[in-house]
């Protein structure tokens, strides 16, 4: 557990392709990476897996906003996990909530039981938890791989002090993934304060200008905040840097 790793959130082809590239051990495959990613499509997957040459997870969220799920969407989440367990992904990465901001055990079992054998990665529902020691206690007691977390707060770098006290608290059980802001500029600062040397991130730098050259002012076709002419995309760079301190970090950290 702990070993190093660098797990690069993508939701195309092409950023699946820089990523892997840029030397990323793991990819979280999704889709709306604007809106905190949803469950990509299968033919995104079949892609990836065809031209990437790393393992897949794949994300399980079958909607923005929060992590209490109807008993439909339990069912659709249970669909989609086998399915991509047939297509061969490696993990799965998901999250359930009571309304009470507890893991959902119940719910969760349901859903790691249809995994089968892939690996299971808690997602940042994790982080709207209300105790995140009892929840890293659940986690580990369903046989969760990793927990994916900002330490509770807006990005990494603001919850260092609370990833630096949960990786004690898991000692080893489980593997504390940071994640939410994470870049090549403070990756050795958060190794240092937390000890943690699996890191996560999308790995961009800005966006890409839309290829358009006809653009239709005052019409949004989602979020008015996000501009038709945007294209997010990772940066096989920005992934490259990131592995490369990654792949050098050492057993040291948390306060050495």
């Amino acid at each position: 557990m702990n070993l190093p790793l660098l797990e690069v959130c993508v939701d195309s082809h092409a950023s699946a392709m820089a990523a892997a590239q840029g030397g990323a051990d793991r990819l979280e495959l999704c889709a709306n990476l604007a809106i905190g990613g949803t469950t990509p499509s299968r033919a995104l997957f079949r892609q990836a897996r065809r031209d990437c040459g790393v393992r897949v997870n794949v994300l399980i969220r079958p909607r923005f906003g929060d992590f209490l799920y109807s008993e439909a969407e339990l069912e659709e989440m249970g669909e989609e996990i086998e399915a991509f367990r047939e297509l061969g992904a490696d993990g799965v990465v998901l999250g359930v909530l009571t309304r009470w901001g507890e893991l959902d055990r119940e719910n969760m079992a349901r859903l790691i039981d249809r995994a089968g054998s892939m690996d299971i990665t808690l997602h940042r529902a994790f982080d709207m938890t209300r105790d995140p020691f009892a929840a890293l206690e659940a986690a580990v007691s369903l046989g969760c791989k990793t927990i994916l977390t900002s330490g509770q707060a807006q990005s990494a770098a603001a919850g260092k002090e609370l990833l630096r006290e949960l990786l004690a608290a898991a000692a080893g059980r489980i593997d504390l993934m940071a994640g939410a802001g994470v870049k090549r500029e403070n990756i050795l600062e958060l190794h240092a304060h937390t000890g943690i040397r699996v890191f996560h991130t999308s790995a961009r730098r800005g966006t890409l200008d839309s290829g358009m050259v006809y653009r239709k002012e005052g019409v949004s076709m989602g979020l008015p905040s996000l501009s038709e002419y945007e294209v997010w995309r990772t940066s096989e760079e920005e992934v490259r840097g990131c592995a490369q301190i990654v792949h050098g970090l050492s057993g040291e950290g948390a306060g050495t």
